[in-house]
């Protein structure tokens, strides 16, 4: 089992930055591969970056490419998502996930393991 934690969620003006961090339980956190989405009302969760368990293949949305970035810290059993340039469009709750499958790295049904979630709310 996997448990995760998200932080680092809060109100920001348009074009300001956040960072929020995934805190991950066990010992094995290295061999994930890590994913971070977000859900708005109405619509579906949807991936907005993701980074294997060596960080050697990272995604990006397009609409957050340029402005996120994703890292992880495996020494720490963390992983970060920079966000800069924020727009009232990147509202959202966002949610880090887990998972063993590093073929589907966008697909919310990839993921195994996800946290309870992080409000994220950009003023216009």
């Amino acid at each position: 089992q996997v448990q995760l934690v998200e932080s680092g969620g809060g109100l920001v003006q348009a074009g300001g930055s956040l960072r929020l961090s995934c805190a991950a339980s066990g010992r094995t956190f290295s061999s994930y591969n890590m994913g971070w989405f977000r859900q708005t009302p109405g619509k579906e969760r949807e991936s907005v970056a993701a980074v294997t368990w060596n960080g050697g293949r990272i995604y990006y949305a397009d609409s957050v490419k340029g402005r996120f970035t994703i890292a992880r810290d495996n020494g720490k059993n963390t992983v970060y998502l920079q966000m800069n340039s924020l727009k009232p469009e990147d509202t959202a709750i966002y949610y880090c996930a887990a998972t063993r499958d590093s073929s589907r790295l966008t697909a919310r049904n990839a993921y195994d393991y996800w946290g309870q979630g992080t409000q994220v709310t950009v003023s216009s």
